[in-house]
């Protein structure tokens, strides 16, 4: 959740180091700071606030040097503060770290430390971990990467850390844990990154830490090892991303753009992997699967927050067209139950960062119980394919805005082509319908395209509703997922109370909030459950409720009773999903912003969730 960024090499460190805290900032954070080595020593800089404040801050500081590590703090231990920022230092001061993640055993460790007589001056586990570093070091009498390394032993958790030593002003030492961590490659340099985003301006090469490494780095060398004293040959990668990827081409926001972006990234998210001439679906992630899915008992879907909305889609279309039984669970509670799982099962894991760590932790239970493990993830490199058997990459583009918008859509289309491709293997589908499915999926991004064109409607449906205190979505079918992504958008970005809930739900309790203040939004495009919605908005109408419906375009009946409708265009019910989700997007980013609201960057939240 926390930005790491670090630099060694033979140029100024401190712009490298700050430009990288600020194209991190979307991952959320409350505080920032900055360790800087030079000939006159280490200097630390560190603020609560923005990365814009650490700046001010320091600006008339000496801030030279070649070496240097930054951070950006998400508050789990400690509240927000300058203290409680990191870069955090040992207790006789000559060892600086910063860390993301959380160390568990940190204050059965700290009592320890004090009886030593180490003092503390944060509230963090981070501050701990240095400390412990330095009492290993002094009782051990070896070196600091030793002494690191023996330290990560005791230590119970996730992490992600660089440690600086000001008797060894020419090295870094970075090490991780269930939290990521990538080494960009240069030319006597080094450029260390929590991901990919601070380092693409300057280098295409880069190392992806694996968990239980640890790495020596100079400005000319690196060297990799294990926890367990063994050296490793690090694999270098190419990085695929784009500097341009990274900016906001012209929109106000980047959940603007990312908004816009999904015609194209839907469409390279199908490129290559459907054939709709011959109704095929080629999936070569999972190809070598193919014979183990004709028989599998079930399929459990693991993920959190949007994901987890989209795997509600994935068991829809799963068990409609591939006949397999589908339980979509939590992955924060899954982890924790004592679920059944055998080798009969297939767990597929979504994960738009592929660092969640809740996600994570439920894989790595499932494999222990021998079940095949997918997973769905949009970052190459990242944790979870690496963790998993096999998988299919959403290849979305990265996603800047902390809401998700077009890395769900992407995990929906993904979802969309495994329950085809499942189908196909299993025989539940025709060739002669796989081919209709496909010949309209293809079309799909032509579609959105069309349901973006509404965006200045949607706007003065934002206008209408911006000051409402409360707000209901409702769906049915597939619809209901759509229902629950809607209102997730609405709280996280605008911080409007709202709910998603299955239409027909309604009467057992939400029905009870409506009155003439409260929106309510349907979807209610024309598909299989389209007699039971008017219903439905009868019911709300009755109670004098704002009734704004998503519709399928040239719609007559629900106009008769809506407030307010946004059309869609016409489309087989399992794209439902793909084009309803548009529109109500683009209705909470107008709300968002008419409220005055931090769209991209919404407070508390962070776009990676690497902590429990």
């Amino acid at each position: 959740m926390c930005g790491i960024v670090g630099y060694i090499g033979y140029r100024e460190a401190w712009p490298i180091v700050l430009k990288g805290l600020k194209r991190l900032e979307y991952r959320g954070y409350d505080s920032a700071g900055i360790a800087v080595m030079n000939e006159s020593g280490e200097h630390i800089y560190k603020k609560a606030g923005k990365v814009a404040v650490l700046e001010e801050f320091a600006q008339d500081q000496d801030k030279s040097g070649t070496i240097a590590m930054g951070h950006t703090r998400w508050a789990t231990h400690g509240v927000p503060s300058d203290r409680n920022s990191h870069p955090h230092t040992s207790n006789n001061g000559k060892l600086s770290i910063i860390h993301n993640g959380i160390i568990e055993n940190y204050a059965t460790l700290k009592e320890e430390l004090i009886s030593r007589g180490h003092e503390f001056k944060s509230d963090t586990d981070t501050e701990v971990l240095i400390h412990l570093v330095e009492e290993i070091q002094k009782i051990e009498n070896i070196d600091l990467l030793e002494a690191v390394r023996l330290a990560l032993k005791e230590v119970i958790g996730a992490y992600a850390i660089v440690i600086m030593d000001q008797d060894h002003p020419d090295r870094l030492i970075v090490a991780r844990k269930g939290s990521p961590m990538v080494i960009g490659v240069g030319q006597g340099e080094y450029f260390i990154a929590s991901d990919a985003t601070p380092i693409v301006e300057y280098t295409k090469n880069v190392i992806y830490l694996n968990d239980n490494e640890i790495a020596l780095i100079t400005k000319d060398d690196l060297l990799v090892k294990r926890l367990d004293n063994v050296v490793q040959t690090p694999l270098i990668q190419e990085l695929q991303l784009k500097l341009e990827m990274l900016e906001k081409g012209g929109f106000d926001h980047f959940m603007l753009k990312e908004i816009y972006e999904q015609p194209r990234s839907i469409k390279d998210c199908m490129r290559g992997r459907i054939y709709p001439e011959e109704g095929k679906v080629q999936l070569g992630g999972i190809k070598e699967f193919a014979e183990k899915l004709k028989n599998i008992d079930r399929i459990i879907i693991v993920a959190c927050g949007t994901s987890w909305h989209a795997g509600l889609v994935g068991e829809y279309l799963i068990e409609e067209y591939a006949r397999i039984p589908v339980e979509v669970e939590y992955a924060s509670e899954f982890r924790y139950r004592n679920p059944i799982i055998t080798e009969k099962d297939v767990v597929i894991a979504i994960s738009q960062s592929g660092e969640t760590a809740d996600t994570m932790a439920a894989i790595e239970m499932a494999k222990e119980r021998g079940a095949t493990i997918f997973g769905i993830c949009n970052v190459a490199g990242a944790s979870i394919p690496r963790l998993t058997h096999a998988g299919v990459y959403t290849h979305a583009g990265p996603e800047i805005g902390v809401a998700s918008t077009k890395a769900f859509t992407a995990q929906v289309t993904v979802l969309t082509l495994m329950a085809f491709y499942m189908a196909q293997q299993k025989g539940t589908i025709t060739t002669s319908k796989l081919i209709e499915l496909l010949t309209e999926l293809d079309h799909i991004p032509e579609k959105i395209q069309v349901a973006l064109e509404s965006n200045n409607l949607i706007k003065e449906v934002a206008e209408k509703i911006k000051d409402s205190t409360n707000c209901l979505f409702l769906g049915r079918g597939s619809g209901f997922p759509v229902a629950l992504e809607g209102a997730l958008k609405l709280k996280e970005i605008s911080y409007i109370h709202a709910e998603g809930y299955p239409a027909a739900e309604m009467k057992h309790g939400p029905i009870a909030l409506i009155d003439e203040e409260m929106p309510v939004v349907f979807i209610a495009t024309q598909n299989s459950s389209y007699e039971k919605v008017i219903s439905n908005i009868q019911e709300v109408k009755a109670r004098k409720g704002k009734v704004i419906a998503i519709v399928t375009e040239g719609d007559t009946e629900v106009k008769k009773m809506a407030d307010y409708c946004i059309e869609i265009p016409d489309a087989n019910e399992a794209f439902l999903p793909l084009l309803a989700t548009i529109p109500l997007q683009l209705l909470s980013y107008h709300i968002a912003v008419m409220r005055g609201c931090n769209v991209d960057q919404p407070r508390n939240l962070a776009k990676s969730v690497t902590v429990e």
